[in-house]
C-alpha cells in the first residue's frame, strides 16, 4: 500500500508542477520518473524465467522477471530484466543483489535505462535488405 501512496503523491506533484502541460502527459512524465525495472548481468546459463523471479521475490511483488534469450542458438544471452510492482522493492533489491551469487555467478544488478530508439540511418542501405526490390541499377538485367 505504501507503494500506491508514494506512487499517488509523485504523481500529484508532477501534474501540479507542470500546469502548462496536459493531464495525460504529465501522467505519462510521472510514470516514466519512477524505475521499478532492473536490470540483472551476469546471469549463469542455467538462470531461467522462474529462478530470476524466485531470486528476487523476497524483496517485493514480481510482476515480471524475463531472462533475454539469444533467438539463433537458444541459450540464455546472460542477462535479463526483473520488473517490481513498487519502486522501492527494486531499489532494495538492487543493494541487495548486486554482486551476489546466484546459480554459481555474481550477478551486477542495476536499475534499467531506457533502450535508445534504433535507427536505419547511415546503414548504406537505407534500411531494406533483400527481397525484390534494390536500387534497379546493377540487377544484373
Amino acid at each position: 500500500m505504501a507503494c500506491f501512496n508514494k506512487f499517488g503523491a509523485t504523481l500529484r506533484q508532477s501534474i501540479s508542477a507542470s500546469n502548462a502541460m496536459s493531464g495525460s502527459s504529465s501522467m505519462l512524465n510521472a510514470i516514466r520518473a519512477m524505475s521499478s525495472k532492473l536490470f540483472v548481468g551476469g546471469l549463469s546459463y542455467g538462470t531461467d524465467d522462474r529462478s530470476l523471479k524466485d531470486a528476487f521475490a523476497s524483496f517485493g511483488e514480481v510482476t515480471e522477471a524475463r531472462v533475454i534469450i539469444d533467438r539463433d542458438s537458444g541459450r540464455s544471452r546472460g542477462f535479463g530484466f526483473v520488473n517490481f510492482s513498487c519502486d522501492e522493492s527494486a531499489s532494495s533489491a538492487l543493494s541487495a543483489m548486486d554482486g551476489q551469487e546466484l546459480n554459481g555467478r555474481n550477478i551486477r544488478v542495476s536499475f534499467a535505462q531506457e533502450k535508445a530508439p534504433r535507427s536505419n540511418f547511415g546503414s548504406g542501405g537505407g534500411g531494406f535488405r533483400g527481397g525484390y526490390g534494390g536500387s534497379g541499377a546493377n540487377d544484373g538485367f
